[in-house]
């Protein structure tokens, strides 16, 4: 059972789960600049990329994350930044192949919203019993965030 810092560590690392939403891409170059486009349509690219997206980030905006496939389905969440602060995050899909994911699911989107409102990161401990869908969440957010260069 991985941790979220773990998971997030790996995340940073490079390894990366393969881009499935186009509405929110991160990729680095090979010196390490990341380039992000938000919601707005927005992003560049370079040395320079971090101060604009920045920029991005505290002027606010919506970013979604990665589409994470997992054996229970999708999980892809959306946040807010609004003056480098992350004021929202939204569930756009979660794991429903079966009716239980869906528990699951319902029961622990709330806790990370919650928890991630709080830490103002995606650095949070994985809700018990829904380390699946909360290491996917954890992923798409920490996505997000990249995009945002939050």
């Amino acid at each position: 059972m991985a941790s979220a810092g773990i998971l997030l560590a790996g995340w940073q690392a490079g390894a990366h789960i393969a881009e499935s939403s186009a509405s929110a891409v991160t990729t680095s170059d090979v010196n390490g600049a990341a380039a992000g486009t938000g919601s707005d349509g927005t992003g560049s690219s370079g040395a320079g990329a971090s101060a604009k997206a920045g920029a991005a980030a505290k002027a606010g905006g919506s970013f979604t994350g990665t589409a994470v496939q997992t054996r229970f389905g999708t999980v892809q969440v959306q946040v807010t930044v609004k003056g480098g602060v992350i004021t929202d995050v939204t569930a756009l899909q979660l794991t429903d192949a079966e009716q239980r994911s869906v528990q699951i699911s319902n029961r622990a989107a709330p806790v990370l919203r919650s928890e991630v409102l709080d830490a103002q990161s995606a650095n949070v401990q994985t809700v018990s019993g829904a380390t699946v869908t909360s290491d996917a969440y954890l992923t798409s957010l920490q996505g997000a965030l990249d995009a945002a260069n939050f």
